[in-house]
């Protein structure tokens, strides 16, 4: 499925993850490397929300953030 908002909107939701959560996208990102390895970016966004207790938008900013790190580190 992939993100169903803005990239402008995704970029706030990443801006407000540490003061919403208590994390900084680096302890998220080291939670997605440690956990399952789901491959679809739905099924991960369902574990963070469950196992973390986070709002669908949040989870789903991390995801893709993720995604998006990963990728740029494979590219460059």
């Amino acid at each position: 499925m992939g993100l169903g908002h803005s990239e402008e909107t995704h970029q706030r939701l990443v801006e407000k993850v540490p003061q919403c959560t208590g994390r900084e996208m680096t302890e998220w990102f080291k939670l997605m490397n440690d956990g399952p390895s789901f491959l679809r970016f739905n099924d991960r966004v369902r574990w963070l929300s469950s196992e973390y207790a986070l709002a669908h938008g949040h989870a789903t900013a991390i995801v893709h953030e993720y995604d998006l790190v990963k990728a740029h580190r494979r590219m460059g």
